[in-house]
């Protein structure tokens, strides 16, 4: 498709996207602009990031821009780019491995997972290894037209997400595109085209992923304006079970409505502030989605006798160890989210100088944003959490604190010398 017909141009790509392609060019090697990128310029969307596809391969990729290139990757070896802030990633043209010569020389596991991929191949034969036909287009940098191989123009106008060949066998070669298929759809507008939609007796492929990826990927789902959409799609194809599978079993059980209600309150307000520009931070959504599993360990530790300061603190250790079996959850996340929950109990500590002592701890306000989710979903009393709005607005409070955790202050000089003792008398 002709530039005049598609209307993406120079201008719409960033600095870093164009210095690596027009160095490539340069260097004798096609380069084309692949992807999610030129996927959302051709619907009107923002890119946001820009992806790279070449018949370089990955060593001479570095040859060309030296110490500003890395190679990273086991699976599918890849190529980092670095301009200043922005990295661009280059891939080499991959080989379809049903149309390749000879076996197939990809290394999967006994599902049928594609655990490492590093056959070259042709600029079409790229194409059509790729997952969904609208990630197949290409920019070429040369000719700046839009090269469709898999009858991706066509799903563009129709706007319509479909997989390029056997759905089952895609979605058992990676069943990360399951979640892809959703927060792409939810993202975009786009409607799943039936024959790609997440099969009910394959979501469970899921749980045989990298526990590091899928936290990437649940980033990516929840993170985002389209966030209470994309929960939507995940609840409707059963996806939200194999990645926390303890909070599927809550929502699954009597008190899943409440439960059900502050998530999807979390994942609302945090997409609200997103797209408000405000700060946002991951610790709030996991905690939304763990604390169901927590709160009724809790309840079943201090039925079984346990006082509920620890029954609290046990509970969250249950759960949390847990859930990093499926979508691992880093410290920098998981201590806040901890301190979420261990402070909700004292919240309900109002006499004397208890909630002065409690207002400038760090997490106070996320804490307290949260104890708002819980009276909204009926978990707590409104009028605690009313009592708490009006305390801050009292002149005599202490004013919440930042959020970061105060470091602390290093002791400065040696040791403190002891006083002479005067000698004349």
């Amino acid at each position: 498709m002709e530039a005049s017909e598609h209307g993406i141009a120079r201008a719409d790509l960033s600095d870093a996207a164009l210095s690596v392609l027009d160095g490539l060019h340069e260097a004798g090697y096609r380069a084309c602009l692949v992807g999610g990128a030129v996927r959302d310029l051709l619907l009107g969307v923002v890119p946001k990031d820009f992806d790279v596809a070449t018949d370089a391969e990955p060593e001479a990729v570095v040859d060309v821009f030296g110490r500003k290139a890395r190679l990273i990757g086991r699976r599918f070896q890849i190529c980092h780019v670095r301009f200043g802030r922005e990295i661009i990633e280059v891939s080499t043209f991959r080989a379809d491995p049903g149309t390749a010569d000879g076996d197939d020389t990809r290394e999967v596991d006994e599902a049928g997972r594609v655990l490492r991929d590093n056959v070259f191949g042709s600029i079409a034969e790229d194409a059509r290894r790729r997952d969904f036909a609208i990630n197949g287009l290409y920019w070429d940098v040369a000719d700046e037209c839009v090269h469709d191989y898999v009858g991706a123009m066509d799903d563009i106008a129709a706007h319509r997400l479909r997989l390029i060949g056997d759905p089952r066998v895609r979605y058992r070669e990676d069943p990360v595109r399951m979640i892809r298929a959703v927060r792409i759809a939810a993202k975009l507008g786009l409607t799943i085209d039936p024959p790609a939609e997440p099969p009910a007796d394959m979501v469970d492929l899921l749980a045989d992923v990298p526990a590091a990826r899928l936290f990437d990927e649940v980033l990516k789902l929840l993170m985002h304006p389209a966030g209470p959409a994309v929960y939507a799609g995940l609840k409707h194809y059963d996806l939200l079970r194999p990645l926390f599978p303890q909070t599927g079993a809550v929502l699954a059980s009597p008190a899943g409505a409440s439960s059900e209600t502050l998530i999807e309150k979390a994942i609302f307000n945090t997409a609200a502030r997103i797209e408000a520009g405000k700060p946002v931070t991951p610790a709030f959504i996991f905690a939304a989605l763990l604390w169901p599993a927590v709160r009724e360990r809790a309840a079943d530790l201090e039925r079984e006798g346990m006082p509920p300061a620890p029954a609290l603190a046990s509970a969250q250790s249950y759960v949390v160890t847990r859930q990093a079996q499926r979508v691992a959850i880093p410290k920098r996340f998981s201590i806040p989210m901890r301190e979420i929950w261990q402070l909700q109990p004292r919240f309900h500590k109002r006499r004397g100088r208890q909630p002065n002592r409690l207002i400038p701890h760090p997490r106070f306000r996320a804490a307290y944003d949260f104890l708002l989710l819980r009276a909204e979903a009926g978990e707590v009393d409104q009028a605690l959490a009313d009592w708490w709005t009006v305390m801050q607005d009292d002149p005599s409070t202490p004013k919440p604190a930042s959020g970061a955790v105060p470091k602390k202050r290093k002791r400065r000089g040696g040791r403190r010398r002891k006083p002479q003792v005067d000698q004349t008398s």
